[in-house]
């Protein structure tokens, strides 16, 4: 028995004949998804320091690229967790709509062993930043998309990584979904778990260690310009990333935002934690919202 699954490819389980060495379906997931239309694909594009970077690419087949199309692209970038190309019901929708949905692997993940977790962590956090920045770079180069088609999606240390690199490009893309994020990165050790964190990040206490964190901190680097629309994620009873984060810095970047025509939203999941906790409908009022969001911004009718 084989299982096998895509960003466009439902989890699929394959019997595998040795005497005839092929292979036929055993068990498909039951999504409603023709995943003959569409296609994956790895490539690898170059970040700011030369360094190649893989990135995950889901599309339809007939796609042209003329730059139109609405693109989300995922990122996370930390604690040695690779990103990988999983099935997600959601994705469809941008799929169905001619869009992309992509997945940069920047370093800090676990793609390739220690020595990538160790080239975005600490001291090097910001190759994580400027990895994503190029992903995002890559698929405007490529045709995918333009920056007027261009959102971003992470949570958790993906949240950090939404905050932080549209501080520092804000006019590269169109939408922003930070999630859960860890934003005030001078104080995260003060609540719940997150002193654990320091061997990631760093601590406040190594003098060192505070002027690297001031330099991305997503809270501490906000200042007056133009941002593209922003909807911040946060739950009333996440006790791992506590909603303060969000809640200041969604309030500071509303203060801040200079374009009056892109708003700067928060959204505050009740009863719910750290991406767990929420029922079947919660979850599609969610993603309905974001991909409402997205497309409403972008000025595409759905």
């Amino acid at each position: 028995m084989v299982n096998f699954e895509s960003l466009v490819h439902p989890p699929t389980v394959y019997m595998y004949d040795f005497s005839s060495y092929s292979s036929k379906e055993y068990y498909s997931s039951k999504a409603k998804f023709d995943k003959d239309k569409y296609v994956m694909k790895r490539d690898f594009y170059e970040s700011k320091d030369g360094t190649r970077v893989p990135i995950f690419i889901a599309h339809s087949k007939d796609l042209v690229l003329d730059g139109l199309a609405p693109t989300l692209l995922y990122g996370y970038g930390g604690f040695n967790i690779s990103q990988k190309p999983y099935f997600n019901k959601t994705i469809p929708v941008l799929l169905e709509k001619g869009g992309v949905y992509a997945i940069a692997c920047t370093r800090g993940g676990g793609e390739y062993g220690q020595e990538w977790h160790e080239a975005g962590m600490l001291q090097n956090k910001q190759n994580v930043f400027d990895d994503f920045i190029s992903a995002g770079e890559y698929l405007i180069i490529e045709g995918y998309t333009s920056s007027d088609r261009l959102a971003i999606r992470g949570g958790s240390n993906g949240g950090t990584l939404v905050g932080a690199v549209i501080n520092q490009k804000p006019n590269l893309f169109r939408v922003a979904f930070p999630e859960v994020g860890v934003m005030d990165m001078l104080r995260y050790e003060e609540f719940t778990i997150g002193w654990a964190w320091a061997v990631e990040y760093g601590s406040v206490k190594n003098e060192k260690d505070f002027k690297n964190l001031l330099s991305y901190s997503p809270l501490h680097n906000i200042v007056e310009q133009s941002y593209p629309s922003v909807l911040v994620y946060t739950a009333d009873h996440d006790d791992r990333v506590v909603p303060s984060h969000s809640y200041k810095y969604a309030a500071k970047l509303q203060k801040h935002q200079s374009s009056k025509k892109d708003p700067i939203l928060i959204r505050i999941g009740e009863s719910t934690g750290h991406g767990a906790g929420r029922s079947v409908d919660k979850r599609i009022k969610e993603y309905a919202e974001k991909w409402a969001f997205m497309f409403y911004e972008m000025g595409i009718k759905y």
